[in-house]
């Protein structure tokens, strides 16, 4: 049973504006290098283009810590959005509900519920080779006590029904993550009941297995952003917990892990310059052409109403930046059409960023889809 329900009723796994929170392969290490901060390496500051908003059709219930994912072809192409907390922002509002925007379509589909006996927070959604993959979260009972789970629930579109997969070895929820070349699923860090974990752990949707990888190096966190691009993998910010009254605060990092073709398992780790302004809680990572885009989050940790522990309600940003993983720098974007927080994941669609659902200012749960051209050549 997690700790977590140490904080107040209204929520806040951190406190303060800087606050709170596989190919059948082998787990073989790698070295840890520290770069240096040179010239390129050190955040980057450009004029940022004028934002291109795009429009996209918006949910058909307000939600939001809903995990986001999305498959490029085939019978179940599209975008899709799942679990969550609606309006209420209550353990009672958090649901199973799934949704899917098929390609090309201008309204979203109910799927059927997400299995299990109650809804859960802080999932991550991936699509691989068709089928979307759901795992981990936690679920909140009445009394606010917090469990993390190892499930793993596959949507199959061509069959159009959920099935099981093996479970997480350590269940994670807050976690960050991504998908190597439309074939392995990497889980960094995260949450696991009472505390962060350093665990890197990849699943393998063919075989149904999970095999460890080499330790994220960073500071145990949840709550982050990461994303994969090629043969890299990004990790930036989250919540460490602490000692003192505050329990929780915000970590500024930015890793960059090089994976091993061969043995994805492996990954040798760089610590990166952090990105340009305050740590971000619940933001969110899309990877397109040759750049990592972090977008929206707060810096003001929270649960999930969107309160942190100091009581102040989080502010979401609509700032967006981008890591261009080869030159070592961050630029500053244009900024996002609407701020919006409390985020897991960003959908990439023809060039384009989308944010399904999440919190807007004043704590207000959105069925709108922020999307806008990130200018990034489509494949």
């Amino acid at each position: 049973m997690s700790s977590r329900h140490e904080r107040p009723v209204r929520g806040g796994r951190a406190g303060s504006s800087l606050a709170r929170k596989l190919a059948a392969t082998t787990g073989s290490v790698a070295a840890l290098v520290l770069l240096p901060m040179s010239a390129a390496a050190r955040a980057t500051a450009q004029e940022p283009p004028s934002t291109t908003r795009v429009d996209a059709p918006g949910l058909p219930v307000p939600v939001t810590n809903n995990a986001v994912a999305t498959i490029a072809r085939g019978p179940g192409a599209g975008v899709y959005s799942m679990l969550g907390v609606d309006s209420t922002k209550s353990w009672r509002g958090i649901t199973r509900r799934a949704f899917h925007l098929p390609s090309g379509a201008s309204r979203w589909r109910e799927l059927p519920p997400v299995p299990g006996a109650s809804g859960r927070l802080a999932a991550l959604a991936f699509g691989v080779k068709g089928r979307v993959f759901l795992l981990g979260g936690y679920t909140v009972d009445s009394v606010g006590h917090e469990t993390s789970l190892p499930r793993v629930d596959i949507w199959d579109p061509a069959g159009r029904r959920w099935r099981a997969g093996a479970p997480m070895p350590v269940a994670v929820d807050d976690a960050m993550g991504g998908v190597w070349h439309d074939s392995l699923i990497v889980i960094v860090s995260g949450w696991h009941d009472t505390d962060n974990v350093n665990d890197v752990q990849w699943y393998n949707p063919t075989t149904n297995r999970w095999t460890r990888g080499t330790p994220f190096p960073g500071v145990q966190v949840f709550g982050g952003a990461g994303g994969v691009l090629g043969d890299e993998i990004l990790v930036v910010d989250g919540a460490r917990r602490v000692s003192g009254k505050e329990k929780y605060a915000l970590t500024l990092q930015a890793w960059l892990g090089a994976i091993n073709p061969k043995d994805p398992a492996e990954i040798r780790w760089s610590r990166m310059s952090p990105h340009p302004g305050p740590a971000r809680y619940r933001a969110a990572i899309g990877a397109c052409g040759r750049r990592f885009y972090l977008a929206g989050g707060t810096d003001n940790a929270y649960n999930y109403d969107g309160f942190g522990y100091d009581g102040h309600p989080s502010a979401p940003t609509a700032q967006v930046l981008s890591f261009e993983a080869a030159e070592r720098t961050w630029w500053r974007e244009h900024e996002a059409p609407a701020a919006t927080m409390d985020l897991r994941g960003m959908a990439i669609v023809d060039g384009n960023a989308w944010l399904v659902g999440g919190m807007r200012a004043g704590q207000r749960v959105s069925d709108e889809v922020t999307a806008w051209a990130l200018g990034c050549p489509v494949r």
